[in-house]
């Protein structure tokens, strides 16, 4: 739906390590990268793309919400992301209160955003 989306991060370092780390069960992986400045930008085939880059800028929270083929590879994304310091806000599980089949995880990454893998499939 998207070309890419970017937007600035305080810690460069921490934030690539986290959506790497969160997102490679996901199929996403680095396609470019320049001087934190211009930043990061990943990839699952090269034609939508997250890009980060670095900032002094407090940016806005966002609630960021990636496609997940598969349950499995939510709850990949979930442990993913802890271990590459992210924080629970909400372990992977069913959603019914959106539709019957919304399974998803979320996480708080670096910056305080809500990030979020979704699969929309039945088990």
């Amino acid at each position: 739906m998207f070309d890419h989306v970017k937007f600035g991060v305080s810690d460069y370092a921490a934030s690539k390590t986290f959506y790497l780390g969160a997102l490679e069960p996901l199929g996403v992986a680095l396609v470019s990268e320049g001087a934190p400045s211009y930043g990061v930008e990943l990839s699952t085939d090269g034609k939508a793309s997250l890009c980060l880059y670095q900032t002094k800028e407090k940016p806005a929270h966002l609630h960021l919400a990636f496609v997940a083929e598969t349950r499995q590879q939510v709850d990949a994304f979930y442990h993913g992301a802890l271990k590459a310091g992210g924080k629970d806000n909400g372990a992977p599980g069913l959603r019914p209160h959106y539709h019957a089949n919304y399974y998803a995880a979320f996480v708080i990454d670096p910056d305080g955003h809500n990030i979020e893998a979704v699969c929309h499939q039945e088990a």
